[in-house]
């Protein structure tokens, strides 16, 4: 008879099922990076272009501001009124001419919304003569609120859904679904010294 050999065997290396599970495990976590990648380009486009939005509104304002004895000519809808007018894309009503130079407050006021709207379509920015400064479907609004209050708005299209913004009228139903419709908007009083 023989003696039986005492033949242990000792682990060399890892198996072929622990690093398929190592893989499996390295996999998730590379998704879940994505995942989180992804979601923060969204957020960084949609602070980009809320910070957009309000450099446009404060350039109304100023303008509105400047020129406040033609306050009344920047108005393009009326809150009361059930079919909002807006500059920008798509605009809804043929602005006014704009000759330089301006004489009149009227006049200046033309010039302006016209330069206003030419910054809701991206005209800041252009590469190779075409428009690309602007927000994802900027619209802009001035209304008449009450004696001497107007409110100016900037609406655009955000990346995913979300709470339609609440007390600005300006382009609803303009995004084919308003939870897309982001906005930014103030009130400017323009008060009488005289």
């Amino acid at each position: 008879m023989k003696p039986r050999a005492n033949f242990r065997t000792k682990q060399s290396g890892d198996s072929l099922i622990e690093i398929l599970v190592t893989l499996v495990i390295l996999m998730i976590g590379l998704l879940g990076l994505i995942g989180l990648l992804v979601q923060s380009q969204r957020s960084q486009m949609e602070s980009y272009q809320r910070v957009q939005a309000l450099i446009m509104l404060d350039d109304m304002v100023n303008r509105i501001n400047a020129n406040r004895k033609g306050a009344t000519s920047y108005v393009t809808s009326s809150s009361v009124s059930s079919s909002a007018q807006f500059l920008g894309t798509s605009r809804t009503f043929t602005l006014p001419g704009c000759s330089e130079p301006t004489t009149t407050v009227a006049a200046r006021a033309a010039c302006d919304l016209n330069e206003w709207d030419q910054l809701l379509l991206g005209s800041a920015e252009t590469m190779a003569s075409n428009n690309v400064g602007g927000i994802l479907g900027a619209r802009g609004c001035v209304e008449l609120v009450a004696a001497g209050v107007y409110r100016v708005s900037v609406t655009w299209q955000g990346n995913s859904k979300t709470v339609a913004p609440a007390g600005i009228s300006c382009a609803t139903g303009q995004y084919g679904d308003d939870t897309l419709r982001r906005g930014v908007s103030v009130d400017v009083q323009i008060t009488s010294l005289s």
